[in-house]
């Protein structure tokens, strides 16, 4: 695992990851709210089978356990990232 080495590095990825995690969150945002507003106004259709005999309110229910779960691998497949290359410059700069 990656130490850093200065309080300003350590700023920075604290920085990117943030910024990554707050763009993934309004990602996901979006499409609940999608679903809460086709519960509020549209409740009729979340009734209507689209799926292996399973209505749209399962399927777009599972659809966002599983689409959040897509999400936390993407944030932890970035800020893996992140600190890798920061551990190579921070490798680069002390030789």
């Amino acid at each position: 695992m990656h130490v850093n080495n200065t309080t300003e590095e350590k700023e920075s990825l604290t920085q990117q990851k943030s910024r990554l995690g707050v763009r993934l969150f309004f990602i996901y945002l979006i499409c609940y709210t999608g679903f809460v507003i086709l519960g509020v106004f549209k409740y009729e259709l979340l009734a209507k089978t689209v799926f292996a005999g399973l209505n749209l309110a399962v399927v777009y229910g599972i659809g966002l356990i599983v689409f959040a779960v897509i999400l936390g691998i993407i944030y932890n497949y970035y800020c893996t990232k992140y600190e890798d290359a920061a551990e190579q410059l921070a490798e680069g700069a002390s030789k």
